[in-house]
């Protein structure tokens, strides 16, 4: 690698939460930073200084997961109250509620165009939801414990999951199956993501251990004992060149997968690390952790234009491209043995709870009926708060959406309420069918007797 010209810088930090940070996310035109904690509160920060931060309220128990969408018009969160919520990122975060899984939410991702989100829970399950319909689609069973992390590939076309029966596995979105596995006798991952062109996943190990496999080829490509503690998170840098990982052990370390090596040691958090993510152009990261503290890096590598990063990570869904799917085998187990500027935001817009008879899926906006959240340089104080465009300024208004939205949500019951029937049905019949055949077996009995 070339010699670096400075240190990754400590920049800012962000004090608001009251306890653990459990996940960070940068918006996509890296304005705005999500955070998630064992508070129950999501907070919005600005990465602009002296900027006021929002905090919603929403979720009952810890917030486990936080994530914008690639167009950031939405802000989805997984928490351990059992439900995954989609949040209008602005200064009201407001926010629906998507019910199916049945044990705590771990995690939440969305897919590169925005139209999927896949959630893993503690109920041994991976489930993927319709962004567009708003909608549970589907469920994927393979792991035997609990899931804690599932993450989408940059195409689309896959997803990769890890629980705690010490497996990795990647499932085809289009038969929904799970095409390969990793499996590991030491330890369990506690997350999992794929490198930025989506020949490569990256596992973060309970086992102090930073993995990298080859999907193609099904093989360990590196293996990285350099914490301590156990690895929590990690993040690739859009190059790709580069892994960032939080560990229990209160460091970040940067590694660099070209040369193999590790680069980077930080420390700036009291007490463990769980949270670490790169923003979307790579020119900053930013990291949580046990002391409620949101600290927010500025990376010496090469700055990279992020529509030129998307481009690039994404030229599958445009291009022909080289097999990605169908090479994956064997299809069976694969063992393996400057000056720091400290600014504190803690000026914060609470948001109270919603009355228990209030609908919150009207306040959800679809993906796909909302405008790029274009930020412009404002002038009133009022207006300074937000990097988002007001609801005049929305192609389409706002009651027409609620009105949209409530339709789709009776007509995703009534679906729910067919299909339950035609179960029910389908049992009806096959017990009819046991009847009418012993009923029969029972009259040649007689006939033979007599």
């Amino acid at each position: 690698m070339a010699s670096a010209p400075e240190d990754p810088v400590l920049e800012r930090y962000f004090k608001g939460h009251k306890a653990a940070i459990t996940s960070v996310d940068f918006s996509p035109n890296g304005k705005q930073l999500a955070t998630a904690s064992w508070d129950t509160f999501l907070m919005l920060w600005s990465c602009r200084p002296q900027a006021r931060a929002f905090r919603y309220v929403g979720h009952k128990d810890v917030v486990t997961s936080v994530q914008f969408s690639p167009v950031g018009n939405l802000l989805a969160s997984a928490s351990r109250d059992r439900t995954v919520r989609l949040w209008i990122p602005d200064k009201r975060g407001k926010s629906s509620e998507f019910k199916a899984h049945t044990a705590p939410v771990r995690s939440v991702d969305f897919s590169a165009d925005g139209q999927f989100l896949a959630t893993a829970s503690e109920d041994k399950s991976i489930k993927v939801w319709n962004m567009y319909r708003q909608r549970f689609l589907y469920s994927l069973y393979r792991h035997t414990h609990w899931v804690r992390c599932a993450k989408f590939s940059p195409d689309g076309r896959l997803i990769v999951s890890c629980s705690e029966d010490k497996t990795i596995k990647i499932w085809d979105t289009t038969s929904k199956q799970c095409v390969s596995n990793f499996s590991d006798s030491v330890g369990f991952a506690n997350f999992v993501d794929f490198n930025p062109n989506g020949t490569c996943i990256a596992s973060a190990g309970s086992d102090h251990t930073v993995k990298i496999w080859d999907i193609r080829l099904n093989k360990l490509l590196q293996h990285y004992q350099v914490h301590s503690g156990g690895v929590n998170c990690l993040s690739f840098h859009p190059s790709g060149n580069y892994v960032i990982t939080a560990s229990s052990d209160g460091t970040l370390k940067i590694l660099d997968l070209l040369e193999g090596r590790l680069i980077y040691t930080l420390q700036g958090h009291t007490g463990p690390v769980f949270a670490v993510s790169f923003s979307k152009g790579g020119e900053q990261f930013s990291s949580g952790g046990a002391d409620a503290q949101v600290l927010l890096w500025k990376t010496n590598f090469d700055e990279l234009n992020c529509k030129d990063v998307t481009k690039r990570n994404l030229k599958r869904l445009h291009f022909d491209s080289p097999p990605h799917l169908f090479d994956i085998y064997p299809r069976t187990p694969h063992n393996h043995e400057g000056k720091t500027e400290t600014v504190e935001t803690t000026e914060t817009l609470f948001r109270t709870l919603p009355d228990k008879g209030e609908e919150m899926c009207k306040y959800f906006l679809n993906p796909l009926m909302t405008p790029e959240c274009a930020p412009t340089t404002l002038k009133k104080k009022a207006e300074d708060m937000s990097d988002l465009p007001s609801e005049s300024q929305r192609s389409v208004p706002l009651a027409v959406t609620e009105a949209l939205e409530h339709i789709m949500e009776q007509l995703s019951v009534l679906t729910q309420t067919v299909s339950i029937l035609e179960q029910r049905l389908t049992l009806t019949e096959d017990k009819l069918k046991d009847c009418l055949e012993n009923q029969q077996k029972l009259c040649n009995a007689m006939q033979q007797k007599s």
